[in-house]
């Protein structure tokens, strides 16, 4: 089942996204539920949907869904960390010890030689909790559906990523790790006293009146109207079971992956970012200031673009670019939780933005650069 697509302008604008619409039924065709898309750009927006919200009633994804965007989150705490730089609430080059004093220490982590930009971009060398064991034991496979309540908070999730070795000293090499982006809000809330939601409502969500994005904390439910989010429970076999996760504890996504939105909200957020709205010029050159993706790591059984994406990637503050086949490079980011992948990316003058999501949890990630493909190349 798949839908033409909607729109906000005259129909025959829409025909510019015909490459679009096709990727994302090549997503549904390959197995995901459903898939919804949602462009901004000069002619106006454009909506896109394919497959269903509900695989027990049918019903079709729509734009209104809202649902998890796991580490999109990545870009909304780095802009509020940049917005507290800019105010001159802390440095980006302030240690992590300033921050956490003793937080970080042992098996060769120390806090003294992190930065907060250490954090941001991922050159801190501090282990991902999330590739930890233990983690894995009780958050994957037939595990989750008893644990998927338990959550974590965020001084646990940081203990799992210190119980490692550094996986090289900071600033000399670049691997993705959440525990970065736990650590970050923990430095959001020390140095404004406040709590890493509010400060993202403060931050973000007010200014732009993003009135469908929520930051849930604890709470295992997805408010307002939402696809049903389905998970194989990243088990390596293509033929696993199909799960509903539409609810889990989202603590241990932390300010690293628990936020809650919609395609408008998201396009709205990362236009505006791109377009200077939220950050003053030093704060927005310090966040695409960016390194290269010296590789991406993937959870089990979804499979990585190839080198050939990894060699055209680069990552900043909080957000990353890819330089497409046609030559556009984008902005944005991708993300994943339990049941929901998704994926935004802009020109850099924040006028041309997609968002993409898909109700699944496996599959290629080259279906979902397809989009991108699509969108920029071919639109």
């Amino acid at each position: 089942m798949a839908g033409p697509g909607s729109a906000d302008r005259p129909s025959g604008a829409s025909k510019a996204h015909a490459a679009t619409q096709a990727a994302l039924d090549a997503i549904t065709a390959a197995g995901t539920p459903g898939a919804l898309a949602q462009v901004t750009d000069a002619r106006g927006r454009w909506f896109g949907e394919s497959g269903v919200a509900d695989v027990d009633t049918g019903e079709p994804r729509r734009p209104v869904d809202r649902f998890r965007v796991g580490s999109l989150t990545k870009t909304f705490t780095a802009t509020v960390l940049l917005r507290l730089d800019a105010e001159g609430a802390l440095s980006l080059d302030d240690s992590v010890e300033h921050w956490l004093p003793g937080v970080v220490r042992g098996n060769g982590n120390d806090g003294r030689t992190i930065t907060v930009r250490h954090l941001l971009n991922h050159t801190s060398g501090i282990f991902n909790y999330n590739r930890d064991a233990g983690f894995l034991a009780k958050f994957t496979g037939k595990p989750f559906l008893t644990h998927r309540y338990d959550g974590a908070t965020p001084e646990e999730l940081v203990k799992i990523g210190l119980s490692h070795a550094p996986v090289f000293p900071p600033g000399e090499g670049w691997e993705y790790s959440d525990t970065n982006y736990i650590l970050a809000g923990m430095v959001i809330e020390r140095a404004t006293g406040d709590s890493y939601a509010s400060q993202v409502k403060q931050q973000i969500i007010k200014p732009l009146k993003l009135r469908a994005t929520t930051v849930p904390g604890t709470s295992a439910r997805v408010p307002g109207p939402h696809a049903r989010h389905y998970s194989k429970l990243y088990e390596d076999d293509p033929d696993a079971a199909i799960h509903d996760v539409t609810e889990f504890n989202p603590s241990v996504a932390g300010a690293a992956g628990q936020i809650i939105s919609t395609t408008s909200d998201l396009n709205r957020f990362f236009g505006a970012l791109l377009r200077g709205e939220l950050l003053p010029a030093e704060q927005m050159e310090e966040m695409l200031t960016s390194v290269p993706i010296d590789g991406e790591e993937e959870p089990p059984g979804r499979p990585s673009t190839g080198e050939t994406a990894k060699a055209t990637a680069t990552y900043g503050l909080g957000i990353r670019s890819d330089r497409l086949s046609c030559g556009v490079t984008v902005w944005g980011h991708g993300g994943q939780v339990p049941g929901s992948l998704s994926r935004a990316a802009a020109t850099r003058d924040g006028e041309h933005v997609l968002t993409v999501n898909r109700n699944g949890d496996w599959g290629e990630e080259t279906l979902e650069h397809a989009v991108l493909e699509a969108e920029f190349c071919d639109g």
